[in-house]
Order: C-alpha cells, then sequence, then structure tokens
C-alpha cells in the first residue's frame, strides 16, 4: 500500500526499467536495498533520490537510510496509535 501511494505500481515501462536499473546499482554499492519512505514521496522524488543517493559515500548513505527507516517506523506506530 505504501508504494502504491507512491505510485510505484503504475510505472510506465521506462520508469520500471529505470527503478530496475538504479535498485541493482544501488545494492551493488551499498550492500542493502534502497530505502525511502514512499508515503512522503512520489515516484518521482523516489527517482531522484536514488539518483543522488548513489553519489554518497557509505557512511552517509547508511544513516540516510536509518533516518528513512526511522520516518517509515514512525508512520506506522502514529497509525497504530490512531486506531480505535
Amino acid at each position: 500500500a505504501e508504494q502504491a501511494s507512491a505510485g510505484l505500481d503504475r510505472l510506465e515501462p521506462q520508469e520500471l526499467e529505470r527503478f530496475q536499473r538504479l535498485n541493482s546499482a544501488y545494492r551493488e554499492r551499498f550492500g542493502f536495498p534502497f530505502v525511502i519512505c514512499a508515503r512522503l514521496n512520489d515516484r518521482k522524488a523516489i527517482l531522484d533520490a536514488m539518483t543522488r543517493r548513489l553519489a554518497h559515500q557509505a557512511e552517509i548513505e547508511f544513516d540516510t537510510a536509518l533516518s528513512e527507516i526511522e520516518q517509515i517506523v514512525a508512520l506506522r506506530l502514529a497509525e497504530i496509535d490512531s486506531r480505535p
């Protein structure tokens, strides 16, 4: 649902190819999957972030990925907390 909210379930063929290419390059460079809070970004912002973050030094990117995980967790916990 989170990825769909960013439009990742409606990628054009060229966008899908670019996502796959960038995901592979990212995993190869950093050794872990690309993480971004999809709820706070659309697909263009995610593609731009993937491209930009590939240039990061490993330590900076690790910290960036952790920050994104913190945002994801915070949103999910807020959602749980708001349930009746």
